[in-house]
């Protein structure tokens, strides 16, 4: 069932729930709308209530504000719990990841938070993007360049060689990723990658967190998901052996994991 709700600047979100049970908010990253979580939604769906929404400025949501701002998708965030009745535990991917740990940060009403892999900055040795990423970002978005502000995101904020990138234009799948661009800035912006990560923020979170990365992906990835793990108390930490950032589409290894920690 899709529902439409009202964030605090007046931005319109699309909702989707399924399920019965416990609430649990599913919130996707970058190039994420509420239908690539729907797989893990519907395994999940027996046990629990499941939430899905498109963050703003994603398909079926809008976007109110003048800027772009973390407490915008903070503000979604309390909106879709306050939605399904105040209280809510929550799951991110990602960017996802990164909003959700900073809603339980800011003390939004989050029972217990479930991460796969945010994409901090675990080290200040590690290779991160220029400070400047996200003010090139939304100049490209801006100016309508779409492709442009897909491919500077790919190629700083993730990594994804220029080779590949070409051969991904040249792809069926390039017109959902340019779809995605004009919230490309909120997942830098959230996840601040060009700086090393609020690890004394982190560790002053009092709810249960699990963090779980595959052991297949990037190492950065690998490391700020155990970088979470140790920040913050009594944190639980879960490696999926053969998985990689693309779990979200071989989701029933990872609804066991929640199933498990959520229930």
């Amino acid at each position: 069932m899709t529902e439409n709700i009202t964030s605090k600047d007046g931005t319109t979100l699309a909702v989707d729930t399924i399920g019965q049970g416990a609430p649990v908010i599913l919130v996707g990253g970058a190039f994420n709308d509420r239908s690539t979580v729907a797989g893990l939604g519907a395994e999940l769906a027996p046990a629990f209530t499941v939430v899905t929404y498109d963050r703003r400025g994603r398909v079926a949501s809008d976007d109110k504000s003048d800027d772009y701002r973390v407490a915008n998708e903070v503000d979604d965030l309390a909106a879709v719990i306050e939605h399904v009745g105040g209280r809510a535990s929550a799951f991110g991917h990602s960017s996802g990841a990164v909003l959700v740990l900073e809603g339980a940060m800011r003390g939004l009403p989050i029972d217990r938070v479930a991460v796969y892999e945010p994409p901090y900055c675990a080290d200040e040795n590690q290779p991160r993007p220029a400070a400047d990423i996200y003010d090139r970002l939304t100049a490209l978005v801006a100016a309508g360049d779409r492709d442009g502000a897909v491919e500077l995101f790919l190629h700083e904020a993730v990594g994804v060689p220029a080779e590949a990138i070409a051969g991904m234009k040249a792809g069926e799948g390039w017109a959902f990723l340019a779809d995605k661009a004009p919230s490309l800035p909120y997942d830098v912006l959230v996840s601040a990658p060009w700086q090393v990560m609020p690890f004394d923020r982190l560790a002053a979170v009092g709810v249960p967190v699990l963090a779980v990365y595959g052991d297949q992906t990037a190492p950065n990835l690998a490391e700020g998901t155990k970088a979470v793990a140790a920040a913050v108390p009594g944190a639980e930490l879960q490696v999926m052996p053969g998985e990689d950032h693309g779990v979200l589409q071989r989701p029933a290894a990872l609804a066991q994991l929640l199933a498990k920690f959520l229930g």
